[in-house]
């Protein structure tokens, strides 16, 4: 069967499980009580009428993505290689594992907020050093399972860059700062996934340019299971996703972005998760040093957005569709570039 078709199948599927997957698992959340905490010092005053809504929706998608990719990515995933007596899993699948893992740290957030009835669960440095992990861990995998050297392609200028040992670190810095980013984005109903969905499309699309059926049909997987998703997280959410599924979808994309070798891609089809990340970072560097003041009325900057009165639905519309034009302008470089 054509690798392209395999990829639209794992597609569909995705988003079929998700569709089916989902209204079961709502009010098994509410009866296990799952609920999402709210506090006011984290968004805008109304966002407290949400407190109580099925939170840690994300396993939906991370199943979703699981079996789509383990039915259609099987004759690719399945060709690992061999290395020091031990198996080797294919690209595609290494991502998979090393999302799931992430997914476990954001399982475990989400656990640690409802059974403790609060909005922090675990705390930063825990997170962190598990993240950190993790990373280290998907880096050095990766440059065992292919050979990649340390030079990074510079997008839309055609040049590369050898960073010798100072790959490794931009290589950290990206994975967990794209994952947390990815989490701050997840603030409004239908937001994190507006935004994914294009990312994940971009991808599927560059993977099978590039015959990385593999890598192309993980990509696909995700991209319909946030279809799916977000026909019930978008606003009126009936369900959000937790940190399981934001951390699942930040450790994706960013891991399909070294999965293809151009780890720098990131910084332009996840141009909205850097904003948000750029505009918490600034507002604290701002605040500090005026003693107390805000450049931005609230952070992330979609907040500063409802407070000017827009809509959830209509920030979902600019932030995707910023997200859409990102990838539709990256896709043009790989076209021209390659």
């Amino acid at each position: 069967m054509n690798d392209t078709v395999m990829a639209m199948l794992a597609f569909f599927a995705s988003a079929v499980v998700g569709l089916v997957l989902t209204p079961l698992l709502i009010p098994v959340l509410r009866r296990l009580k799952l609920g999402q905490q709210i506090l006011i010092q984290d968004g805008p005053s109304w966002h407290k009428k949400k407190q109580g809504t099925p939170t840690m929706g994300g396993l939906v998608f991370v199943v979703s993505t699981l079996i789509a990719y383990l039915l259609f990515g099987f004759p690719f995933y399945t060709k690992g290689e061999t290395a020091f007596g031990l198996f080797l899993p294919s690209v595609g699948l290494t991502v998979l594992i090393f999302s799931l893992l992430f997914a476990c740290i954001g399982f475990a957030d989400d656990m640690v907020k409802v059974t403790h009835k609060r909005n922090l669960g675990l705390t930063f440095w825990q997170k962190i050093i598990l993240q950190l992990v993790l990373s280290i861990a998907y880096i050095f995998y990766l440059a065992l399972r292919t050979g990649r050297s340390t030079t990074v392609l510079i997008p839309f200028f055609g040049v590369t860059w050898d960073l010798s040992l100072f790959y490794y670190l931009l290589a950290m810095i990206l994975i967990i700062g794209f994952v947390n980013a990815v989490n701050l984005t997840d603030g409004i109903d239908g937001l994190c996934t507006s935004v994914t969905l294009p990312v994940s499309v971009f991808f599927a699309v560059v993977a099978a340019l590039w015959a990385l059926p593999d890598v192309s049909v993980l990509a696909a997987s995700l991209a319909g299971a946030c279809v799916a998703f977000l026909v019930y997280n978008w606003n009126p959410a009936k369900i959000m996703m937790g940190d399981v599924g934001s951390f699942f979808l930040g450790a994706m994309v960013v891991g399909l972005s070294f999965a293809l070798d151009m780890p720098l891609i990131i910084l332009v089809v996840g141009v909205v998760y850097l904003v948000e990340a750029l505009s918490v970072m600034i507002q604290v560097a701002y605040f500090k040093i005026t003693k107390g003041k805000r450049l931005f009325k609230m952070t992330p900057i979609h907040h500063s957005f409802e407070l000017s009165g827009w809509s959830e639905k209509k920030i979902c519309f600019l932030f995707g569709g910023v997200a859409l034009a990102a990838c539709v302008l990256a896709l043009l470089w790989v076209f021209l570039y390659f």
